[in-house]
């Protein structure tokens, strides 16, 4: 593959896949898998697999169903692990699962307390906990930085 030639040739300290459902098992393998959430399945067993073997981070980004938008209630459109698109492997498979959200996309009313917040939301963990970490999202730069002490409650 690739990345163990790069690794081989250049060395390799991060692979980045963006996006995991646009990855296909190839048409000779996708004969295997009897639908798409499958095929995913095996893709995101091998990218862990090759995380291993090369001994690096690897972050996969993945798409979400549209489960989220449709919500109501208490925690609303927050996304949740089995919000990952086409497969329960990808919250088996990973190690950590983060997800972004910002409220003020979905919120009509303009409440100024939540204008320019975004949620890193650490659904899964292997080695820690899980949790929310509140972030400054700047549109203008599409840029996250650190919220200031006093707004982090």
């Amino acid at each position: 593959s690739k990345a163990r030639r790069l690794k081989a040739e250049h060395g390799l300290d991060l692979l980045i896949v963006d996006y995991l459902q646009l990855m296909s098992a190839g048409p000779m393998l996708r004969q295997r898998y009897e639908n798409r959430q499958q095929e995913i399945s095996a893709i995101s067993r091998s990218l862990k697999g090759l995380a291993k073997e090369l001994n690096i981070p690897l972050i996969a980004l993945s798409q979400l169903s549209r489960a989220p938008e449709q919500r109501r209630g208490e925690g609303g459109h927050k996304p949740q692990l089995s919000d990952l698109r086409e497969s329960g492997s990808i919250e088996q498979d990973a190690d950590v699962v983060l997800f972004i959200y910002r409220e003020d996309l979905y919120s009509k009313d303009e409440d100024p307390e939540n204008k320019g917040i975004a949620e890193i939301i650490i659904g899964k963990q292997r080695n820690g906990p899980v949790g929310i970490v509140k972030l400054v999202f700047i549109e203008q730069w599409t840029k996250f930085e650190n919220l200031a002490p006093e707004r982090q409650v």
